[in-house]
């Protein structure tokens, strides 16, 4: 028996003093994070089983130290502050533990009671109905659940399937089964799930709402529009979907008709933090930067530890806080009980607003203490992309692009800026998207959810490249063009700017021979602090952590060596600091490789109108400058752990 079951038994037996011993003594000798975490629960437990409340504080501080979003842990800080009477405390806590995992019936129960006491009759409606929704499942649905916010994603799986063998078709395990396969990243599986659940169960508003999440992921914006127009006939002045429907539409360009759902839903309430945030990044992607910021301004006024209405204000990277933002900034992230996710946003909010000051080191602090953050809540391991890496180095050889030289679809329509984000992507988009023949459409999820499919059906990708029958790639590439039309505006010629896809210019040239593909590239030490300093909205997960992201480039340029060697000609290097330098030489250079006539108005791109949703967006409509060159050299003493990997 292992010392955790030991001690698990010992509490489950009522022999809390032998617990403690023994947890305490394990604690001394175990060196795993995660043993660590689980020993400290225990301790936690066996402390406020015994009564000993300020022992059992002490442990659940550390464990939260370690594990902000140990939902168990805020769950026993509730415990403890209920068993002695500070009901305002337990009320704080018990809300931390439903927020990081929404299974936690007795979270929800006390939850109930104190909200029931307080006379808050919106939040004891809304605790009834998460309670009488979890009374509802199965014990195995409600372990799964528990699981999958535990991020046991695997045993939450099993135990799902296991239910589905014997209870087919049943709503609330295809919708679990789903939600699970969204965070392993298999969406195609995900997509399926759901579809059945709403074809089955058509009147299931939670995987309906799902759905459509699930569809704005993977960059389907046409049929997350359909389906929020669907549902919307069922609930017409829910805000939820409307709100879907106008990201849906800002993703099919469709600006304005998003911003006046945004305002539609804000002319009935104005009391929505996050609604006014969503209003200012539709304002932001079309180019409207003072009512952006005057939408992140009022997210923050009615909640003022809204980290994200902070940090989108910072991610517009020209706005300037004042010193009292600043100072609130600073006392907000201090604060003990502050969610995690809000503390992540302002610590990178306050590295950005630092920074501006020229307060280099305070700046750096914060950075480094929003990437620990976020480190923590994503566990990356570097090793997983490294072998990625191999593992399309050692298949995409030049006998499998030479045996299949001719299989895919021959349109030349798509070009395709790949990279590492924060390299200048976004304005070599801005540059080829200001061309009349050129569409500039936004970072498309096709080529890696193709990927994505062939790798989930299979576990084989990229090996299955090998063995696919020759008509495959043609079909795969007349789908891709299929697929992106609804993101055209019927130019010869659209951009994908998805940086991602450099893993995947093997299957890109499998399937689309005759595509252009643009290698964006930055100064190794300056794009990869770029990165570390921005907090993105999903994925790009290698960023948070200096030494994780200098091995992320070394693999990013190993493969693109390996393609420059395997498909010469195929992909065109364009390094940012050339752009700056000598715009018009690269344009022409750029120009030339896509095969377009030079036009002015590429060099005067900074005039072209048009939705951009990354966060250079402000920055590509004005005209060329050369203050971000160099920013890194201001934290170049704190970057030794950056240079020392890429320099290997």
């Amino acid at each position: 028996m292992s010392q955790l079951q030991a001690i698990k038994v010992a509490i489950g037996k009522g022999q809390f003093t032998d617990a403690i011993t023994t947890a305490e003594e394990a604690l001394q000798n175990s060196e795993e994070q995660f043993e660590k975490d689980e020993l400290l629960y225990l301790l936690t437990v066996s402390h406020r089983l015994s009564k000993q409340y300020k022992q059992a504080m002490s442990a659940a501080d550390k464990l939260l130290q370690s594990r902000p979003d140990h939902a168990r842990g805020h769950q026993e800080i509730g415990h403890i502050n209920m068993a002695q009477s500070n009901p305002l405390d337990a009320a704080t806590a018990y809300y931390r533990a439903t927020q990081n995992n929404p299974a936690l019936l007795a979270s929800w129960k006390a939850l109930h009671d104190l909200y029931k006491d307080m006379g808050n009759t919106r939040a004891v409606s809304i605790s009834r109905a998460q309670i009488d929704y979890l009374s509802s499942l199965s014990r195995e649905l409600l372990g799964a659940r528990d699981l999958m916010y535990d991020g046991e994603l695997h045993k939450a799986d099993r135990i799902c399937r296991q239910f589905l063998q014997t209870n087919k078709h049943h709503s609330e395990a295809l919708l679990v089964l789903a939600e699970i396969g969204i965070r392993l990243k298999v969406y195609g599986e995900a997509e399926f799930l759901l579809e059945s659940c709403l074809e089955l169960h058509p009147e299931h508003k939670a995987a309906g709402l799902e759905y459509l999440k699930l569809l704005s992921k993977m960059g389907k914006f046409n049929d997350a529009k359909a389906l929020a127009s669907k549902l919307l006939e069922q609930q017409p002045d829910s805000p939820i979907l409307l709100s879907s429907k106008a990201s849906a539409m800002l993703g099919l360009s469709e600006v304005d008709q998003a911003l006046d759902l945004y305002q539609q839903i804000l002319h009935k309430e104005d009391n929505q933090p996050g609604m006014h945030l969503l209003h200012g990044h539709a304002l932001k992607a079309s180019g409207d930067f003072d009512k952006a910021i005057l939408a992140y301004q009022k997210a923050y006024q009615y909640k003022a530890d809204f980290g994200d209405a902070y940090w989108s204000l910072a991610n517009t990277k020209t706005y300037r806080f004042s010193a009292q933002e600043i100072h609130q900034m600073q006392s907000l992230v201090d604060e003990k009980d502050i969610a995690v996710d809000d503390k992540i946003h302002l610590h990178f909010a306050l590295g950005k607003a630092l920074e501006d000051a020229k307060s280099y080191q305070a700046s750096f602090e914060h950075y480094q203490l929003g990437n620990q953050c976020k480190q923590q809540q994503l566990g990356y391991n570097p090793e997983v992309f490294e072998k990625q890496v191999a593992q399309q180095i050692s298949v995409c050889s030049p006998s499998l692009f030479k045996t299949r030289q001719t299989v895919g679809a021959q349109a030349r329509d798509p070009i395709f800026i790949v990279g590492l984000p924060r390299a200048g992507s976004t304005l070599l988009e801005q540059i080829l998207a200001s061309h009349s023949q050129v569409d500039g459409t936004m970072e498309l999820h096709n080529i890696l959810g193709l990927a994505s499919r062939l790798h989930g059906q299979t576990n084989r990708y990229p090996a299955l490249l090998s063995e696919l029958d020759d008509s495959y790639f043609k079909r795969f590439g007349e789908q891709f063009i299929a697929d992106t039309q609804v993101y055209r505006s019927g130019a010869a010629f659209f951009i994908d700017k998805m940086p991602n896809n450099f893993l995947h210019i093997g299957l890109i040239k499998l399937i689309l021979p005759n595509a252009k593909i643009i290698d964006a590239r930055r100064h190794p030490m300056a794009c990869c602090f770029s990165g570390f300093k921005q907090l993105f909205g999903e994925g790009q997960e290698f960023t948070y952590g200096l030494e994780n992201i200098g091995r992320y480039y070394n693999a990013y340029e190993q493969l693109m060596s390996h393609w420059d060697k395997v498909l010469p000609g195929f992909v065109l290097r364009v390094q940012h600091e050339d752009v700056i330098n000598d715009l018009e030489a690269q344009v022409r250079r750029i120009l030339t490789f896509c095969e377009l006539p030079f036009e002015q108005q590429c060099i005067d791109f900074h005039k072209t109108k048009r939705t951009i949703k990354t966060p250079s967006s402000e920055q590509v409509r004005q005209p060329i400058y050369r203050s971000g060159l160099e920013q890194w050299k201001n934290y170049e003493n704190d970057l030794t752990p950056l240079s020392q990997v890429l320099n290997r």
